[in-house]
C-alpha cells in the first residue's frame, strides 16, 4: 500500500467566494483522498503568481481554439512557463489513424525541450473546448502526458506545478507524482 498522500489544490479567487467556497466543499466532502485543501487567493500578491497563472490558463485557452480534432471534436490546449518565463503553448492534433495523432501536453513539452533544453518547466496549464465551450471541470492529462511530464521533472530535478482549467473550478497540482503514483522512471530501468 502506498502511504504518499496526494496534494491537490482548489483555488478559489476571493470574488464571488461564497458560491466557491460552498462549491469547494462539498468537493472536498466528496473526496477519498484525505489531504486535499481549498485555497482561497486574492488577486493582490506581491509576486504575481496569481496573474502569471491567470495568463498560462488564457494561453492554454487559445492553444485549446487552434486544435486539430476533427474527429473527437475535444480540443485541448496546453501552455507551459519555462524556467527563462518563456510561455510555449501547443493543441492536440488527430490523424484518421488514430494512434498517429499527439496530445497538447506533449506537443508542448517536446517543442519546450527542443528549443530550449536548458530550460526547466516549471508550470503546465491545461484547458479543454468541447461542444462550444470550454469544460465545465477541468479535465486531467492522459497517462502518456503524464509519463512524459514525470521524465522532464526527473531531467531537470525540479518539480512540474500543472493547472488544470475548468468554467467551475481550476486544480493546482504541486508535483507530478501527485497524479502518477507507482511511476514507471529511470530507477526502474537500474535492475
Amino acid at each position: 500500500m502506498v502511504n504518499e498522500l496526494i496534494l491537490v489544490s482548489i483555488i478559489i479567487p476571493l470574488y464571488n467566494k461564497e458560491q466557491y467556497f460552498e462549491r469547494c466543499f462539498y468537493s472536498v466532502i466528496k473526496q477519498t483522498y484525505r489531504n486535499i485543501e481549498c485555497i482561497i487567493v486574492e488577486d493582490c500578491s506581491t509576486d504575481k503568481s496569481l496573474d502569471l497563472a491567470k495568463k498560462l490558463v488564457d494561453r492554454a485557452k487559445e492553444a485549446a481554439q487552434r486544435a486539430y480534432a476533427p474527429y473527437s471534436h475535444f480540443q485541448v490546449g496546453a501552455a507551459i512557463l519555462l524556467s527563462n518565463e518563456e510561455i510555449i503553448t501547443g493543441s492536440n492534433q488527430e490523424n484518421a489513424a488514430f494512434p498517429s495523432g499527439l496530445c497538447a501536453e506533449r506537443i508542448a513539452l517536446f517543442y519546450a525541450n527542443s528549443q530550449f533544453p536548458d530550460e526547466a518547466v516549471d508550470t503546465i496549464a491545461i484547458a479543454a473546448y468541447s461542444n462550444g465551450d470550454f469544460t465545465e471541470n477541468p479535465i486531467t492529462p492522459c497517462g502518456a502526458c503524464r509519463q512524459v511530464m514525470l521524465e522532464v521533472q526527473n531531467r531537470y530535478n525540479q518539480r512540474v506545478r500543472i493547472l488544470l482549467y475548468g468554467k467551475k473550478e481550476i486544480y493546482m497540482i504541486e508535483k507530478i507524482t501527485d497524479i502518477l503514483p507507482l511511476s514507471f522512471g529511470e530507477d526502474c530501468l537500474n535492475v
